[in-house]
This record gives structure tokens, C-alpha cells and sequence, in this order.
């Protein structure tokens, strides 16, 4: 079997974050999955997209480094908060600067998780969409995952850790379905 390496990009930067939370979960959950492994890719230290940073062809070391790890992934899995109802400006910008050429997006498989108020990030998610098709990225469409985090019973702990299990489960059945996506993309 193939195993399918998954880049997971969080959109907060936040220390406690539940959207970098979902990223922790995933990687757990993926532990009872076959031939999956997730890559958690921070993103805070990216430098904002300015192309006078782009010297001789060449990228800024951590830009480089980050194109690196989205060009070895067979798929993403973005935990998008929605700002304003778009994507944040640390996602944006990441998603920017692997789109440089050559656009290491295209033709790969995606998946958006987002928890958040009471649209649970999901007018974001479909910005991100928006964003993804010029780039020739290839969402799944379903399962959708949007979790509505201040509604009882408690979603995360205090560090951000997710600990509903029936989102849980939930975000399992996107793993399953991200991987089944990206093999059939390969």
C-alpha cells in the first residue's frame, strides 16, 4: 500500500489554538489508520509575500523549506478559522507563497476543518474553496466538518486539545476520506 503524506496547515498561530487543536487530534487519530502519516506545518514564520524577497530565482530559507514539505505531501488538511468571513491572513499568505512558480498545489487533494461561533467557519471554508481553484487544488466535498466550539457540551480543554468524541469521529471519517481522494488523484 501506498502511504499518503498529509501536510497539515493550521490558519491560527494562536498557542492554544482549536484550529491547531484539530491538527493534534488528526495526527492522533491517524495512528489507527493504515498508510497515513501527518505532517503538522507551521506557518508563523513565514515572511509576507513581497517577491522583491525572491533573489536569483532563489526563496527566503523558511520559504523554501516550507515549499519543500508541501511539494513532498500527496494531500493537505487545512484547519481554517473564518476571519471576516474569508481565511485568515497567515493561511493566505502560505498558500501564497507555495502557489510561486512552479504552483505546488495543483492537482492535489484537499480538506478543510473548521470549528469557530455559530457558522463553525464554514463561510471561510468556502472562501478557501474559491481560493483553491485557480490553483488547481482538489477539495473533497464531503464529509464537511464545521464545529460549532462555544455550544455545550465542552469541544476542547484549556491547552485546545479536542476532546468531543463525536467530533472525533467526525474528523476520523475526513482523514478516510482525504486519503481515498488523494488516491484516486495519484
Amino acid at each position: 500500500m501506498t502511504v499518503i503524506k498529509i501536510a497539515a496547515i493550521s490558519g491560527s498561530i494562536r498557542k492554544y489554538s482549536y484550529h491547531t487543536g484539530l491538527i493534534r487530534s488528526a495526527i492522533e487519530l491517524s495512528e489507527s489508520l493504515d498508510d497515513i502519516t501527518i505532517e503538522c506545518v507551521d506557518i508563523s514564520s513565514l515572511p509576507m509575500l513581497n517577491t522583491d524577497l525572491e533573489i536569483d530565482g532563489k526563496y527566503p530559507d523558511e520559504v523554501e523549506a516550507f515549499r519543500q514539505i508541501i511539494m513532498k505531501s500527496d494531500c493537505f488538511l487545512f484547519a481554517s478559522p473564518e476571519y471576516n468571513y474569508s481565511l485568515t491572513p497567515p493561511l493566505k499568505n502560505a498558500i501564497d507563497w507555495a502557489s510561486r512558480p512552479p504552483n505546488l498545489w495543483a492537482d492535489k487533494a484537499a480538506a478543510i476543518v473548521s470549528t469557530g461561533g455559530n457558522a463553525g467557519g464554514g463561510r471561510g471554508q468556502y472562501h478557501l474553496r474559491q481560493v483553491g481553484v485557480f490553483l488547481d487544488l482538489h477539495f473533497i466535498n464531503k464529509p464537511e466538518f464545521v464545529l460549532y466550539a462555544y455550544e455545550p457540551p465542552a469541544k476542547f480543554d484549556s491547552d485546545g486539545l479536542l476532546i468531543d468524541p463525536q467530533a472525533k469521529e467526525r474528523l476520523k471519517s475526513v482523514l478516510v476520506a482525504l486519503k481515498a481522494f488523494a488516491l484516486r488523484l495519484q
